[in-house]
């Protein structure tokens, strides 16, 4: 299996206007246009977070612990859908309700990705995707702190982890 490289997504400003369109092999390969993805960080109600493992056949970062789901916007599709649709691909879930933390603009060598960042409270089934995932599992988050920096995780997830960790913690205890 293999990315489709001819799979057109939305070219956006950092404020998610559309500017045009490109495909997944623009994106991933130098041209640096923005192009909006979305992630959902999936956590339990003991506070564990659902982790995937890219599979080996990924062109960007195989192998490697990632959010529980991430995927591109495709041209024409809002934010929302694309959000219940990778996670209803990936995950196996079509009832959550996602909430809102950030948006923000990944940078690699590679490409530039508008990012917008999602929690949700889970403590049904997870019925990942043997195809598009190679594995995935809930993590304590002690377990998460005791593997950063070692090349386990996407330095996305690592990145993003950073920035939200206070907000995915915090907000699960002020849940009822």
């Amino acid at each position: 299996m293999t990315d489709n490289e001819q799979e057109w997504f939305p070219w956006v400003d950092e404020e998610d206007h559309v500017l045009g369109k490109l495909t997944r092999g623009e994106a991933h390969h130098g041209s640096m246009k923005l192009h909006p993805v979305v992630h959902l960080h999936l956590l339990n109600s003991r506070g564990e977070l659902f982790l995937q493992q890219r599979p080996h056949w990924k062109d960007i970062q195989p192998d490697r612990w990632d959010t529980a789901c991430g995927g591109h916007v495709d041209y024409g599709e809002t934010i929302d859908e694309a959000l219940h649709r990778e996670v209803r691909e990936e995950l196996g879930i079509t009832d959550f309700t996602p909430e809102f933390l950030l948006r923000y603009v990944f940078e690699s060598k590679r490409e530039r990705e508008l990012v917008h960042v999602h929690r949700a409270v889970y403590d049904g089934e997870v019925n990942w995707s043997r195809e598009e995932l190679a594995s995935g599992r809930f993590w304590m988050i002690d377990e998460i702190d005791a593997n950063l920096g070692k090349g386990l995780f996407t330095p996305n997830f690592e990145q993003e982890y950073q920035k939200i960790k206070d907000r995915l913690l915090g907000s699960l205890e002020e849940k009822p």
